[in-house]
């Protein structure tokens, strides 16, 4: 079992900056590929970006390209999400996911997932 807890959430200014943790339980941390993922009001959820194991390999959603970055420390099981430039169309709900297949490739999909945080609120303000 693998239990996924994110932080870092907040209210923050168009433009502004914040970067959001999620750490992970579990010694095999290091093999999973991780994703973030977001969900607006009245919306489906959206892949964000993916990082494989070894974090070689990030892949984005066109409207975060240039803004977002994921990164991981796998000694302390965390993978991070900073996010700058913010827009008021980032406002959502933004989720990690692990992918307990092992060593695999970077996956947009939710279903490709399957472990979830709690998610994390983040609201941007015009």
């Amino acid at each position: 079992q693998v239990q996924l807890v994110e932080s870092g959430g907040g209210l923050v200014q168009a433009g502004g900056s914040l970067r959001l943790s999620c750490a992970a339980s579990g010694r095999t941390f290091r093999s999973y590929t991780m994703g973030w993922f977001r969900q607006a009001p009245g919306k489906e959820r959206e892949f964000v970006a993916t990082i494989t194991s070894s974090g070689s390999v990030t892949t984005y959603t066109d409207s975060v390209k240039g803004r977002f970055t994921a990164v991981r420390d796998n000694a302390k099981n965390t993978v991070y999400l900073q996010m700058n430039s913010l827009k008021p169309e980032d406002t959502a709900v933004y989720y990690c996911a692990a992918d307990f297949r092992p060593f695999g490739p970077a996956k947009s999909e939710p279903a490709d997932y399957d472990y979830w945080g709690q998610g994390t609120q983040v609201t941007v303000s015009s």
